[in-house]
């Protein structure tokens, strides 16, 4: 299946908002919109995985181009993997 141009767009953008929120729940201060965008697409790769091994649904789900894209798992990954490289890294 393939994407449109302003269908990736609009998915890089869904991206960097998840990421913000995520980074900003962790308590991440650093990074701009490059590192947002980056943490939106692993919480949209990590989020729904941890949301599998639980046996939870997604409940907010955006299709852009037809391809799905969960929100909140989204934000709960990219929240949940900052968090580990503050543990990783020893910030607080």
């Amino acid at each position: 299946m393939t994407m449109s141009p302003m269908g990736l767009l609009i998915l890089i953008i869904i991206a960097a908002i998840c990421g913000a929120i995520g980074k900003a729940m962790a308590g991440g201060a650093r990074g701009g919109l490059l590192i947002s965008i980056v943490l939106g697409f692993i919480g949209a790769l990590l989020g729904p995985w941890v949301a599998l091994q639980l046996k939870l649904p997604e409940p907010f789900v955006i299709h852009v181009s037809g391809h799905p894209f969960g929100i909140l798992w989204s934000i709960i990954g990219a929240a949940l993997f900052v968090a580990f490289l503050h543990l990783v890294s020893g910030r607080r």
